[in-house]
């Protein structure tokens, strides 16, 4: 009988990917789009400064960005001594698809990957017209060119016939015929390339559609989904099994609240908060705690043993990001 005996999460900013000196390029970005609250409003950065001002002055200064960046590669580090010391015989890692692999052609709530070879797609080699900080992310999510990792057909076969028994209508993938065009994205190959650290652990890739309605999947129903994973893996073979999430959290503007009571909640085992988590706060980057409350649900039996959070400010009106590490034995 197979065991769940690790779970990890970790964010997947690109922030994570270069040095500090390349976050004020994204604070840039930060000043031309459209922000999300976690009241579902979109606005424009100037209406997000009319609104509160610029209270985060210190928060957005060089110095105290370099300090979180800091942290945050110790974080990274931390996890991945974990890892590297539990060193599972599966990683099941649940990530989002944002138009990498599927496209709004076929766009599937959630699906999971069941062939051999897992390939990225290469940013690196089809878009010569990248931003300086998306060419240097690539090289961190594994989209600088086409990387190979391994897959877990058999585990990820039986993971698909189990949750279909147990009334999940999944949907399955088997090949990336030309990852050129379309192939796995950054929320696999940070983990594999951040976290792996040079090791071919075989992955079985959960992919949740996050970020396009209108099949987004409802916080109850990843966690639900998550716990029956669980039992599904838990119920086939001999291995010891990791879950990762890769994700999160709030952004684009940074919501300390939201984040404190998704991992408050972790934390706690509070499977009722984690299962009501409205719609309307999980819109565009922030959608991606969706993964962390998956993965919650099919480690539910183990215990947090650690946990950093970070609250990134990159601009004095506060847009940014949430950064979260945590990891449960």
């Amino acid at each position: 009988m197979s065991r769940i005996v690790l779970g990890l999460a970790t964010s997947h900013s690109p922030l994570l990917t270069f040095g500090v000196d390349t976050w004020s390029e994204r604070s840039g970005d930060d000043m031309k789009r459209r922000l999300n609250l976690s009241d579902g409003r979109m606005i424009s950065y100037d209406d997000l400064k009319a609104e509160r001002g610029e209270p985060f002055v210190t928060q957005s200064s060089r110095d105290h960005l370099e300090a979180q960046s800091d942290a945050c590669q110790q974080s990274l580090d931390r996890l991945a001594d974990t890892l590297e010391k539990v060193s599972p015989d599966l990683v099941v890692v649940v990530g989002d698809d944002q138009a990498e692999l599927f496209s709004l052609a076929n766009m599937p709530a959630i699906s999971i990957f069941y062939g051999e070879k897992i390939l990225t797609h290469p940013w690196g080699e089809v878009d010569g017209n990248m931003p300086n900080w998306k060419r240097k992310a690539a090289v961190g999510y594994g989209m600088d060119r086409v990387h190979h990792y391994q897959g877990a057909p058999e585990a990820a076969l039986s993971a698909i016939k189990g949750l279909i028994e147990q009334g999940v209508d999944i949907a399955g993938a088997s090949d990336v015929t030309d990852p050129h065009k379309a192939g796995f994205g950054h929320a696999y190959g940070f983990i594999a390339e951040r976290l792996f650290r040079g090791k071919q652990y075989p992955i079985l890739p959960v992919l949740l559609n996050t970020y396009f309605q209108p099949n987004v999947p409802t916080s109850a129903r990843c966690y639900d989904i998550g716990s029956k994973l669980r039992e599904v893996l838990e119920a086939t073979g001999d291995l010891r099994i990791a879950v990762v999430a890769s994700g999160g959290l709030s952004h684009f503007v940074t919501d300390e609240a939201l984040d404190r009571g998704v991992l408050d909640a972790i934390r706690a085992g509070d499977a009722d908060y984690l299962r009501s988590v409205p719609p309307e706060a999980l819109r565009s980057g922030s959608s991606e705690i969706l993964n962390w409350i998956l993965a919650a649900g099919a480690a539910e039996k183990l215990t947090v043993d650690w946990s950093n959070y970070l609250p990134i400010y990159r601009t004095p009106a506060g847009s940014g990001i949430g950064l979260g590490f945590m990891s449960w034995q």
